[in-house]
């Protein structure tokens, strides 16, 4: 079982920018797709970004789209999501995911490993 950690969240100003984190151990992640997805208070976790197992497919949450980059390094068992351009709506808990297998996905029921979360808050 992958344990998944994620870091880098924090409070910003309208129009800023945070990056990230997700650090796995406990197995590779090599071989399995990536999620990161948000919960607002009082509202569905929803999906934001998915990227395969070879980084070669990458999906978007039309929200986010054109302003959040997902990524990642095999090598490094680590996962990023670069957020630019934030907007008070992105405020949420962003929690980082493993899917089942290494087809990038959107729905949370296809993962089945998720880290605690980081609190991400933007100001206006």
């Amino acid at each position: 079982q992958v344990q998944l950690v994620e870091s880098g969240g924090g409070l910003v100003q309208a129009g800023g920018s945070l990056r990230l984190s997700c650090a796995a151990s406990g197995r590779t992640i090599s071989n399995y797709a990536m999620g990161w997805f948000r919960q607002a208070p009082g509202k569905e976790r929803e999906f934001v970004a998915a990227i395969s197992w070879s980084g070669r497919t990458i999906y978007y949450a039309n929200s986010v789209k054109g302003r959040f980059i997902i990524s990642r390094e095999n090598a490094k068992n680590t996962v990023w999501l670069q957020m630019n351009s934030l907007k008070p709506e992105d405020t949420a808990v962003y929690y980082c995911a493993s899917a089942k297998s290494g087809v990038a996905v959107t729905t949370p029921y296809e993962y089945d490993c998720w880290g605690q979360g980081t609190q991400v808050t933007v100001s206006s």
